[in-house]
């Protein structure tokens, strides 16, 4: 028995084993150290009453196959972060507050033929369970990078085109009422001209300020280029949409930027199509917009014009 004692000693594996009734009979090494709970705490009670944290319901369920049908279970940490809450077996170099864990639930056949117990083996899979989440964090960074405009925070243009094409092909599957809006920063040369490239950029990440205030979650915005703006408004005609360019264009002309001790004030010209079934594709809907967006400027800039096709 001593033989047997140090080798379940030195697996840096939990194990433990319960019978039918969830009754711990065999608790090794690995487990006293990370539960601080000795052999003879543990050894016949409920594994359920020494640990709240499992979920009595769910563990036999899992359990039933091992028990009734002589079949192992596998538990990872994907499914359930861990069994057993421990903390890190490496509190201060790790960046996790618990240890992660993989299981195993074996049956363990009795003399007689019949499964009477089970044993559950503890993996320690925290460094493993980090580097994944790491990835996938640092996968989510790079897709939100790849999407969003740095100096706004809006859809870049690459991205808010394949999302508009996209807008596009569900209006006319649907018919949908949608409608494009496209604007952009009047005279936002001499902004640049006056008072630098910085204040101009300060000036752009006011407007998608703006912008976000004035649209809904639903709503697609993206910077199209330079002082250029392109919003998607669902579920809205171009009355709607026509509301919604009002409320930027109030907005803005009522800001002020600070910059290095000069006030600058701007404002916006907009053009909004509606979508509708004779519109052959996404760049002629987007063309319409900007073709009413160019009759904006045309009439004195500052000012919301919804696309009609006597005027294309």
């Amino acid at each position: 028995m001593h033989w047997q004692n140090d080798l379940l000693s030195s697996i840096e594996v939990g194990i433990v084993v319960l019978d039918r009734e969830f009754r711990i009979e065999v608790w090794n090494q690995f487990m006293e150290n990370h539960a601080d709970k000795l052999p003879s705490e543990v050894i016949g009670k409920s594994l359920f009453s020494l640990f709240p944290e499992i979920e009595e319901q769910w563990l036999k369920s899992k359990a039933e196959p091992v028990f009734n049908l002589n079949t192992p279970v596998f538990i990872i940490w994907e499914q359930r972060p861990y069994l057993f809450k421990f903390a890190s077996s490496r509190p201060i170099t790790s960046d996790a507050s618990h240890m992660f864990q993989n299981v195993t639930m074996f049956p363990l056949l009795s003399p007689d033929g019949t499964i009477q117990r089970l044993c559950l083996l503890v993996y320690d899979v925290t460094d493993e369970a980090l580097r994944k989440l790491r990835i996938e964090r640092l996968n989510d960074e790079l897709k939100h990078m790849s999407r969003i405009d740095g100096l706004t925070g809006l859809y870049n243009r690459r991205y808010w085109q394949e999302q508009f094409d996209r807008e596009y092909k569900l209006a006319c599957r649907k018919q949908g009422r949608k409608s494009v809006m496209m604007l952009d920063i009047d005279h936002f040369k001499k902004v640049n001209d006056t008072y630098g490239h910085q204040a101009g950029d300060e000036v752009i990440r006011v407007l998608a300020r703006v912008i976000q205030k004035s649209i809904r979650e639903t709503d697609l915005a993206g910077r199209y280029g330079g002082e250029e703006f392109s919003i998607v408004l669902e579920d809205s005609d171009v009355d709607n949409a026509q509301k919604v360019g009002e409320r930027i264009r109030r907005l803005a002309e009522a800001m002020s930027v600070e910059h290095e001790g000069h006030q600058i004030k701007f404002t916006v010209s907009i053009g909004v199509c509606e979508y509708t079934p004779e519109i052959a594709s996404s760049i002629a809907w987007l063309d319409y917009a900007d073709k009413a967006l160019y009759l904006s400027k045309k009439s004195g800039r500052n000012r919301v014009t919804t696309f009609e096709p006597e005027t294309a």
